[in-house]
């Protein structure tokens, strides 16, 4: 009796490279993913401002995903009244426009009480060029994002104020949980991280990383929280 080995059919050259081409962009592609921007399911957060419990403003920013491309707009107007009299007053408006994981515009204008700031930065070949109405122009460092707050990676970065486009130096303390009630009167347990400068922060991120609040000490005295919608 004769055995017969069966060899099997190898992959030739063409398999092979469409095999390798495949796996780059798997790789590519799950790398693509573990880079992307912490963007919420909703593709919108919502929180009231609350003062001595009473809410005083709405701060929202909403998410508009096309392909690669990313627009976060970011709408806040806050009026304190007494006896319908107004007594302060702020609204701002930003827009960031992302490509991928990568910050290529950023626009914020700001009126607080009547002083009017702007800001503006695009990405050109020198890198990403701010101009605004507290400083000249400069090119940002590697890595910089918006002081923002949604996306927390960026409190370990250099942080470009949407108000008037300073380069914000600030020391962020590593987090601890804590305890935090949503506007439903909810309560959470979430990353707390305070941030130093003036004002100075503290931040409240769930456990899916996503913003769930803020509060600071403002210019009177008084304190402000963030409670999210």
């Amino acid at each position: 009796m004769r055995w017969h080995r069966t060899i099997p059919n190898l992959p030739g050259p063409d398999m092979l490279a469409r095999r390798a081409l495949l796996a780059t962009a798997g790789a590519a592609l799950l790398a693509q993913r573990a880079a992307a921007l912490p963007v919420p399911a909703s593709d919108s957060l919502t929180f009231r401002i609350m003062r001595f419990n009473a809410e005083i403003g709405r701060h929202a920013v909403t998410f508009d995903r096309n392909g690669d491309a990313l627009t976060v707009q970011i709408a806040m107007d806050v009026a304190v009244t007494f006896a319908g009299i107004t007594f302060a007053s702020y609204t701002h408006r930003g827009v960031e426009t992302w490509r991928g994981n990568m910050l290529v515009g950023l626009t914020g204008k700001t009126n607080n009480n009547g002083d009017r700031g702007w800001m503006d930065a695009r990405r050109t070949a020198e890198g990403l060029v701010v101009t605004g109405s507290q400083t000249a122009r400069y090119i940002a460092p590697d890595q910089s994002g918006p002081a923002s707050y949604w996306d927390k990676r960026m409190l370990h970065r250099p942080m470009i104020s949407l108000e008037d486009g300073v380069l914000l130096s600030r020391t962020v303390t590593n987090p601890h949980i804590d305890n935090i009630r949503l506007a439903s009167g909810r309560v959470i347990e979430a990353d707390r991280y305070a941030l130093s400068g003036k004002p100075g922060l503290d931040l409240w991120y769930d456990e899916t990383a996503t913003w769930a609040g803020m509060a600071m000490t403002v210019i009177d005295g008084s304190k402000v929280r963030y409670e999210r919608l």
